[in-house]
Parts: C-alpha cells; sequence; structure tokens
C-alpha cells in the first residue's frame, strides 16, 4: 500500500513539474511580440536599386520553444517564393523548406527581447546575416540585411514591416 502511495505522489509531482512547465513555456510566448502576421511597408523600407520587392508577408506563429515562420514573397522581377522554417533561438542550423533563393538553412539567437540574429546559409556557406528588431509599441519589426545575395550582388537594406 505505501508503495501504491508513493507512486501516486511521484507521478503527481512529474505532472504538475510538466504543467508548470508548459505553462511557463505557453506564457512567455504569448507575449512574444515577434508572433502574428506582418506585411512589408515598402514606403517605409530601404533597398538598393531595383532590388525591392513588390510585396513580403510573413506569419510567425509559436512552435515549442521556438517559432515557426512562413514567408511569402513576389520580388522585384516577379519571381514567387513560399518557404517555411521552425527554429529555436539556440544559434544552431534550421532547415528551410520551400523555394528560398537566398538560403538552405538559418540558424536564430535572441540578442534581447526584442531583437533577434538570424544568419542565413547558402550550401554551408553564410550568405545573410539579419537583425530584426521590434518597436516598443509592438506595432512594427525593422530588419536589417548584410550579405550576397544569390547571383553574387551585395545585400543591404533595412526592411519595415507592419503588423497586420
Amino acid at each position: 500500500m505505501q508503495t501504491r502511495i508513493r507512486q501516486t505522489c511521484l507521478f503527481a509531482v512529474l505532472a504538475l513539474g510538466l504543467v508548470v512547465e508548459l505553462a511557463g513555456t505557453t506564457l512567455a510566448q504569448s507575449n512574444d511580440p515577434r508572433l502574428g502576421t506582418w506585411k512589408l511597408n515598402l514606403a517605409k523600407s530601404t533597398y538598393a536599386a531595383g532590388t525591392a520587392p513588390k510585396s513580403v508577408t510573413f506569419t510567425t506563429v509559436a512552435a515549442g520553444a521556438g517559432v515557426k515562420v512562413t514567408v511569402d514573397t513576389v520580388a522585384a522581377d516577379g519571381t514567387v517564393e513560399h518557404w517555411a522554417y521552425t527554429a529555436n533561438y539556440d544559434g544552431k542550423d534550421f532547415p528551410i523548406v520551400g523555394n528560398n533563393s537566398q538560403a538552405d538553412t538559418g540558424a536564430r539567437t535572441r540578442v534581447d527581447a526584442n531583437t533577434v540574429r538570424t544568419v542565413y546559409k547558402k550550401a554551408g556557406k553564410v550568405a545573410v546575416t539579419q537583425t530584426s528588431v521590434v518597436s516598443s509599441d509592438g506595432k512594427t519589426i525593422s530588419i536589417t540585411s548584410t550579405g550576397t545575395d544569390a547571383k553574387g550582388q551585395t545585400v543591404k537594406s533595412v526592411a519595415v514591416y507592419d503588423k497586420q
């Protein structure tokens, strides 16, 4: 009888610990200002001449300890890209699924509560580094990109996105 009571108490303690951990993760993510759908505001963005996309929309949702990001782009030349990834903020490479012409993997690191750095790679070589900053009111994200695109051209832009 005592063994059964001990087993029941141990199970209850483990179950409670799991509930507390999951609740903490959910609460932390529900406060993440990056979650939601974001649309490029071309008027507020800065690109090299002729390189600005026609449109970009991305959606970020909670996924475990990290996020899942889905991106839809219409490039300056009309090329359409749809790609996604799921990543934690641990600096480890994650695969990109879809037709991203710039990268096939990336790695995310949280710099502070409002800033994330993502390093995108193509065939194992760093292609573009992005630093994204969420505004204090949570209504915009500014993404500064530097690197080299698939054509070998220098990438340097500041894209401003509005929360939808």
